[in-house]
């Protein structure tokens, strides 16, 4: 049954560029309004990855107007149009959530 699954799920993975929570990246997500669509850009620093395949999820956070944003997204997702590494920075652990303390981010 797991191969089955790995099969299916092969067909759906796609190429994401390579990143590491603390890192700082910008998701361009394509929003859908009506009729009309468009590219929607967050940038931030990256909290956790977690899952694996096709159940990928990511969890970027950004400061807005002195509001801390968090967003949480499908690795895979086809409403994801790409990923790019803005800054590569170090954290001290693999899920930086002291960062959420931290006023100022970038």
């Amino acid at each position: 049954m797991d191969d089955i699954l790995r099969a299916v799920e092969q067909e759906y993975l796609k190429e994401r560029g390579e990143f590491r929570p603390g890192d700082i990246v910008r998701i361009h997500e394509r929003i859908s309004e009506g009729a009309k669509e468009r590219i929607q850009v967050f940038e931030g620093i990256v909290l956790k990855r977690a899952g694996g395949s096709t159940r990928e999820m990511v969890t970027v956070r950004k400061v807005s107007s002195g509001i801390g944003v968090e967003k949480t997204y499908a690795l895979h997702s086809p409403k994801i149009e790409k990923i790019e590494r803005v800054k590569e920075r170090g954290a001290r652990q693999s899920r930086p959530y002291y960062l959420r303390d931290l006023r100022k981010i970038h």
